[in-house]
């Protein structure tokens, strides 16, 4: 029987195609922001062509510099899906290169997400395909195990669950709850509104900034 260390989880069901569309026209940063600003990635970076990229989580914990469990994972995704590596931040040795995320794109995934390295970023910085590691090394990866798939890891960290949606850009990365989705697309909307009425207030030389006082009489001490 598989153990706690070597576990392999049905993948959660996909989010609503319309709801990750609409997920990937928004900035992350507003998504952020309706999040209370708390949560999301820090140290990973993208490597792609910019581009945005949203989807449903299967999730990846193998040992840092192998991808024994990666490969197995890709059995797990289905199109749409975000495949998410939990190497344990380990710069040694790459997770994948350039063969791997062009079998992925050619898979129909929606992104990969490693906490670890990658190589060949010249050939997937040529890409659209969405990339996001915290680093490089021409080193390339045992394939020995062990790993899980399908159970909670923390990536840059930021814990993500096996069906989470996964959103990312320039800025960064975020994950949440598919349950969260639909109220936060309307919070986001609602202060992309706010902001380009801000904007349009600067262009007409009206920006308002007496908030700043009420901002600095709460902080004084």
């Amino acid at each position: 029987m598989l153990t706690t260390g070597a576990r392999r989880n049905p993948s959660a069901p996909q989010s609503d195609p319309n709801i990750i569309a609409t997920l990937r026209e928004i900035p992350v940063a507003l998504l952020s922001d309706n999040l209370h600003r708390s949560t999301g990635t820090t140290g990973l970076r993208p490597y792609h062509r910019a581009a945005p990229m949203a989807g449903t989580a299967v999730t990846v914990r193998t040992r840092g510099g192998d991808n024994l469990a990666l490969l197995r994972a890709l059995d797990f995704c289905r199109p749409g899906d975000v495949l998410v590596i939990d190497a344990g931040g380990d710069l040694h040795n790459a997770v994948f290169g350039g063969i791997i995320s062009f079998g992925a794109a050619s898979m129909g995934l929606a992104g990969m997400v490693v906490d670890g390295a990658i190589r060949d970023v010249a050939e997937i910085g040529e890409r659209s395909f969405p990339v996001y590691a915290r680093g490089v090394t021409h080193r390339g990866p045992y394939k020995d195990g062990p790993g899980e798939i399908n159970v909670p890891v923390c990536i840059g960290g930021m814990a993500v669950n096996p069906g989470d949606i996964v959103v990312g850009d320039q800025d960064g990365l975020l994950a949440f709850a598919a349950s969260e989705a639909a109220l936060l697309i309307e919070c986001a909307r609602a202060q992309h509104a706010r902001e380009e009425a801000t904007m349009q207030a600067i262009r007409e030389r009206r920006w308002d900034r007496s908030f700043v006082d009420a901002l600095e009489a709460r902080a004084a001490n």
